[in-house]
């Protein structure tokens, strides 16, 4: 069974994250440079983009671990420069790295962090037990932090970003070490989690954003360049998009015949209903009367001509200059 991406906020919801014009330099490097979003309950939008992009440095500003030189952040309602404690009682932060006491043991750990959210002693044992059950960390509770592989790290590391039942969760490569049958419960656990909570999910492995992401933002060079849901960004014009023109006949057109109908590179065809579909990369706009003119020269028949559908790789690809080199 197919979890697909969680729903996405009911309408009208408010944002449970609100980020506005951020901007943040190191130096003469503009790490961060105009970015603007928010997150509403029961979305989970995907934070994409290279390393160096960005992606860091916003989930830093907005968990108050680091300050912008201009924009505003809020989470809940709560400016986060004005009020970075009240705001992080709101947030569940996993960080791509997650530091531990080494030698404590893994349910001794969430017991510290239960004290350092202030949680109340009853109701934090019922709350720890809750979670190490939901995440398989039963049969580790006593082992210390420092022995466990990367897998249970990370389902730690969630553990402990959850334990207060935040209203909204920031996770950097969440699923980073797990095992496949791991990264399913996680994408499952998720989608739940969703339903009544704001999710920011960061990652650069695109099969995890397209499997769990209502909303997909994709950053290079400090700014955002695509923001939408996966059928969005697949299907917003490009210079680099693809054309699929159904021809008739079913033998192969000569090359010749193809470069001249003047769509683009042609990239391959196969048998289609009534004809053969040919592909032509990076194709320009095309004008249907003169294509269909330009066919029927060839003593065929324009059948139909297409946008072809793009993959969110390619997407991405395109948007980091790659273009469609080595795309699936």
């Amino acid at each position: 069974m197919s979890l697909g991406p969680a729903s996405g906020p009911a309408a009208g919801a408010a944002p449970l994250i609100s980020v506005t014009e951020l901007h943040k330099s190191y130096g003469a490097t503009r790490a961060v440079d105009g970015v603007s979003f928010q997150v509403a309950r029961g979305q989970i939008r995907g934070f994409l983009g290279p390393n160096g992009a960005g992606k860091s440095t916003t989930i830093k500003i907005i968990t108050g671990y680091l300050a912008a030189d201009a924009g505003s952040v809020r989470v809940a309602g709560i400016d986060v420069a004005e009020e970075p404690i009240e705001a992080r009682k709101r947030i569940g932060y996993l960080p791509e790295s997650l530091p531990l006491y080494q030698e404590m043991r893994v349910d001794e750990y969430l017991q510290f962090i239960a004290k350092s959210r202030r949680m109340e002693r009853r109701g934090a044992a019922q709350r720890i037990a809750e979670v190490m059950a939901l995440l398989g960390l039963e049969r580790m509770k006593k082992r210390l932090t420092g022995s466990l592989s990367k897998g249970y790290r990370q389902r730690l590391g969630l553990a402990q970003a959850i334990l207060h039942d935040p209203d909204i969760l920031i996770l950097d490569e969440p699923t980073n070490g797990l095992d496949p049958q791991q990264i399913i419960e996680i994408r499952a656990l998720l989608v739940r989690l969703a339903a009544t909570k704001a999710i920011l999910f960061s990652t650069h492995i695109l099969q995890e954003i397209s499997a769990v992401c209502s909303q997909i933002m994709i950053i290079r060079d400090g700014r955002l360049v695509a923001d939408g849901t996966p059928a969005e960004l697949a299907a917003a014009p490009g210079s680099e998009r693809d054309w699929e023109i159904v021809i008739s006949g079913t033998e192969e057109m000569p090359y010749a015949d193809l470069d001249a109908l003047g769509i683009g590179t042609p990239a391959g065809s196969d048998l289609a209903e009534g004809g053969r579909v040919y592909r032509f990369r990076r194709a320009s706009e095309l004008d249907i009367a003169v294509l269909g003119g330009r066919v029927t020269r060839t003593g065929r028949r324009l059948i139909e001509a297409r946008r072809a559908t793009r993959t969110l790789e390619q997407v991405y690809l395109e948007l980091m200059g790659v273009g469609a080199k080595g795309a699936a």
